[in-house]
């Protein structure tokens, strides 16, 4: 035979290969499929099957009999060789993590219309990447998972099931979803003492300060901030670990935007201004502007408007030199919307000391919601917020109450404590038209939905 033959769909239930399969082991399931009984009483050569995978029959004999195969490629085109169902695969082919992440997307916007809501769409959707976690043997069931050697194939979808809680994430919020996070990330932090090449370590431990720094967002997200400092500071200490100074930067990054939140704006400033000092040659033109326009945006909010609007134009200027194929996979939640966002906080910051620059806050608004993509739910809200808060500002209260309206019914679908802080600071800046009814009743709705949140 020149080609491996059509075989059917019970040929992946035979014992044999059902239990390589569950020691994911693709030379033992090799070794399993030549001696299936539908090829005949007689197992296929060695030499047949080599010539099929594009090796000899002595190296054939190696993987069959020596430890698990770790090289991504090489399991996929094998396994794509041989037909191997995707269901029976512990590693993801091509283009599989993406059009997962894909279908998460589309899960997540969707509603049942017998009548389960939002929610509990995005429960079973977050049931569905902790089966596919546990079926990968990144995430125990009821038990702890059992330490084995690993190998790419399980980095490879270990940073697959991330982005699939990354898409939730931005979609849904942090509320929902933290328990979850945290739970995949503590678990796959322990796979550093599970045996794997030395040459897996890096891209490992990349991998658990990445699961760390989102476990930390998401906590933040929901208003967990003990919690959430937990995270970062075990995912920092990891990417040092590493020796990603980029990563380090991410995660110092999210650790700043928490302080920023919580109105520490000089321990933010200082957070900032260390990690840039630090990066050095390390920094990427992505990661100088993300660290500089968050810069920006705690030296306004320190009342120096005339550094923070020079600390943007840096950042500004970083951003047009980005190329996303030489930045790091994980940079690429900044994109120009971020960056405007980072113009709008700082001009509202402005505008509260002087209403001249209220219109600018306004205009850099409006651009930034422009700029966010349907699936970035979360920012697009938040800077509908921060609109709302510039329309206040700039004495245009009934386009003002417009965007509130919308605000309020988006934040009930969002589980975001951020979020809905960020509303509730909207009465901050309606003061000065609280006289008006409608601004009255917009502040009475607000204030009560913090109070039922509470």
């Amino acid at each position: 035979m020149s080609a491996p033959p059509p075989v059917p769909a019970t040929f992946w239930e035979h014992e044999p290969v059902r239990q390589a399969l569950a020691e994911r082991h693709l030379g033992r399931v090799i070794r399993a499929y030549r001696c299936h009984p539908y090829h005949g009483r007689v197992a296929l050569p060695q030499t047949v099957v080599a010539g099929w995978l594009g090796i000899t029959q002595a190296q054939l004999s190696r993987v069959e009999n020596g430890p698990p195969l770790v090289h991504l490629d090489r399991l996929a085109h094998w396994a794509n060789l041989l037909g191997l169902p995707a269901s029976c695969l512990w590693f993801d082919l091509p283009g599989q993590a993406q059009q997962s992440v894909r279908k998460a997307e589309t899960a997540c916007a969707s509603t049942d219309p017998h009548g389960a809501g939002p929610d509990e769409g995005r429960r079973a959707l977050l049931a569905g990447i902790a089966a596919v976690a546990v079926g990968a043997g990144l995430l125990g069931g009821s038990e702890r998972v059992q330490p084995r050697r690993i190998g790419t194939a399980d980095v490879a979808r270990l940073n697959a099931v991330l982005e699939l809680y990354r898409s939730v994430d931005r979609e849904s919020g942090g509320g929902l979803l933290y328990r979850e996070v945290a739970r995949f990330a503590e678990s796959v932090y322990r796979m550093l003492d599970w045996s794997h090449p030395a040459g897996l370590t890096p891209p490992l431990i990349e991998a658990v300060a990445t699961a760390r720094q989102l476990a930390g967002w998401t906590a933040l997200d929901a208003g967990r901030h003990d919690d959430a400092q937990r995270h970062f500071v075990a995912g920092e200490r990891a990417a040092l670990t590493a020796g990603n100074a980029p990563l380090v930067a991410m995660i110092r990054y999210a650790q700043a935007k928490q302080l920023q939140h919580l109105r520490h704006n000089r321990d933010a400033l200082a957070t900032l201004q260390l990690t840039h000092a630090q990066l050095g040659s390390h920094a990427t033109p992505a990661t100088k502007a993300m660290l500089w326009g968050a810069e920006a945006a705690s030296i306004a909010a320190l009342g120096d408007h005339q550094t923070a609007v020079t600390t943007l134009g840096k950042a500004s200027d970083e951003f047009e030199r980005v190329n996303k194929e030489r930045e790091p996979a994980w940079m690429g939640f900044y994109d120009r919307g971020e960056l405007l966002a980072q113009h709008g906080r700082v001009y509202r910051d402005m505008a509260r000391r002087d209403g001249r620059h209220a219109p600018e806050a306004v205009r850099w608004g409006r651009d930034s919601i422009a700029e966010f993509g349907a699936a970035n739910v979360r920012s697009t809200l938040l800077n509908e917020v921060g609109l709302c808060s510039a329309l206040f500002l700039a004495d245009e209260p009934e386009q003002a109450l417009a965007v509130g309206a919308r605000v309020l019914k988006q934040e009930r679908a969002m589980s975001s404590r951020r979020v809905l802080d960020r509303v509730v600071n909207l009465r901050r800046d309606l003061a000065r038209h609280r006289e008006l009814p409608e601004v009255a009743e917009f502040e009475r709705v607000i204030t009560a939905r913090a109070v039922t949140a509470a």
